[in-house]
């Protein structure tokens, strides 16, 4: 009988660097179960990607301001979970954050200044998430104003994440990890037995640690300014936006969220790094099953009520 083992893919989907582990016996066994994880990225890509002409998501934006757009009952509710993320964070989380522009924030090395506030405020007015209307008996969405566009980046990556699991459970894996650059869900044991360690990247340093945590059966989100950034004048400004002012947040460097799902976890990383760090750990301390773990421009770390790291 041979032992346990962990098996890894790594693969470049939705723009990011997944990777999938399954606890097996077997590799090929492993890998076909990898693969079945990883061509179910690539169809919710294929969805809800905005690169792809024909996606629904595409077809939504190209019909902002005229007429209402049916699509798949998944994308659907998609947008409906991600209107109640809107109104639980008071918009801190909004899909229509796809109408700023390219050319208001654009995180490349080619950026050397900040765009005027007046620009950016302007370009945030398209940001509402109630002028998404949603008509649950005919299945269509329509963004009411001309320009308005939704993007699934901030809540894509684990919605992925979770429906990999799902189709790696289903065919059997009892312990593995999805791990979508840094937004993932574990569930089962290593093969020793224990749970799995999971490391919170530093965000002076994104190639180290500064805590473990060890978890099964839950799903772990970090937002932070190590991964995209510009510098201006010698300060980092992070690739977070407040969709209020369409300008960058500052004074959190990081924040990890500890929940049950990856889709919730990712979703709920930004608005509590655009809430700040009070208003953000008093919305986390009020919902169930969920917890923080913040760290602010001076390298303080703040945790939400019922988290002790070391």
């Amino acid at each position: 009988m041979h032992p346990k083992q962990v098996f890894k893919v790594r693969a470049k989907l939705m723009g990011n660097q997944f990777e999938l582990s399954v606890v097996a016996v077997n590799e090929d066994w492993a890998i076909q179960r990898i693969d079945a994880g990883i061509a179910e990225i690539k169809r919710i890509e294929k969805l809800l990607t905005t690169f792809d002409e024909g996606s629904e998501t595409n077809l939504i934006n190209r019909n902002a301001g005229l007429e209402p757009v049916k699509v798949s009952e998944e994308t659907f509710q998609l947008i409906e979970r991600s209107l109640k993320i809107s109104g639980l964070t008071q918009g801190a989380f909004d899909i229509t954050y796809g109408s700023i522009d390219k050319s208001l924030w654009n995180f490349d090395t080619t950026m050397n200044a900040l765009p005027d506030k007046e620009t950016a405020r302007k370009m945030v007015k398209l940001i509402n998430y109630r002028n998404i209307i949603l008509d649950k008996e005919a299945g269509t969405v329509f963004l009411k104003e001309k320009g308005t566009r939704i993007g699934f980046g901030g809540i894509g990556k684990g919605y992925a994440a979770e429906m990999a699991k799902k189709v790696m459970v289903q065919q059997g894996v009892e312990s593995g990890i999805v791990n979508a650059s840094g937004d993932l869900t574990a569930w089962g044991l290593q093969p020793d037995g224990e749970e799995w360690t999971i490391g919170i990247a530093d965000p002076n340093n994104s190639g180290q640690v500064f805590s473990f945590i060890k978890i099964t059966g839950l799903a772990v989100a970090t937002s932070g300014n190590y991964e995209k950034y510009i510098v201006v004048d010698g300060k980092k400004y992070s690739h977070t936006i407040n969709p209020r002012t369409g300008l960058p947040v500052t004074g959190i460097k990081s924040v990890t969220i500890i929940t049950k799902n990856a889709e919730i976890a990712d979703a709920m990383a930004t608005p509590v790094t655009i809430m700040g760090i009070k208003a953000g750990l008093g919305m986390i301390n009020q919902i169930k099953d969920i917890e923080a773990i913040i760290v602010d421009d001076h390298d303080k770390v703040y945790t939400s009520a019922n988290i002790h790291i070391h």
